[in-house]
């Protein structure tokens, strides 16, 4: 009877873990979206795809599960956000695709004042700068953001997505 039980409770926690993104999965899943961002917008790839996994936790997060808000952006409307069983009003944006969503992060770091001088400072090769310059001009409240945001790019490798793709076949032809 316990061993069936004890296999119940592993089957159970398997499938839910398999609903989850993974790190892998989502940026497999987004990383095309973050480098047309890039090249819109100069922001580097990796920062797109490094801060959307930090702030929607692999878009596990209720926000990027009910809203597609991958970045904890606010907005002025609200919007009713089940919450651990519990609807609560929020003021967070909610957006019709993920798509969207990098739009208008990307949107925010080129329009509002306080982020704009990073892509007229920046190449979109320098992703520790852009690091540390969004963390200063007030986009986190944590002093610790940056240097999370720096080991997620650093721990999956991200910046090989900043660039340009003969660059990243060649990468992919010397890796077995």
């Amino acid at each position: 009877m316990k061993r069936t039980i004890l296999l119940l409770f592993l089957l159970i926690s398997a499938f839910a873990a398999s609903a989850q993104n993974t790190s892998a999965s989502y940026i497999e899943k987004f990383k095309d979206n973050a480098i047309r961002i890039m090249h819109e917008s100069g922001i580097p790839a990796s920062i797109v795809l490094a801060v959307a996994m930090h702030e929607s936790g692999c878009g596990n997060s209720t926000l990027a599960q009910q809203f597609n808000n991958q970045f904890g952006i606010k907005g002025y409307d609200e919007h009713l956000l089940v919450k651990r069983k519990k609807t609560v009003n929020t003021h967070y944006k909610k957006y019709a695709s993920v798509m969207d969503s990098f739009q208008d992060f990307a949107r925010i770091m080129t329009e509002r004042k306080q982020f704009s001088h990073l892509t007229e400072e920046l190449s979109h090769y320098d992703y520790t700068g852009w690091a540390k310059g969004i963390q200063h001009s007030g986009y986190a409240a944590s002093h610790k953001w940056a240097s999370q945001v720096l080991g997620l790019i650093k721990k999956y490798q991200l910046n090989v997505y900043d660039e340009n793709p003969a660059d990243r076949q060649l990468l992919a032809a010397k890796t077995p």
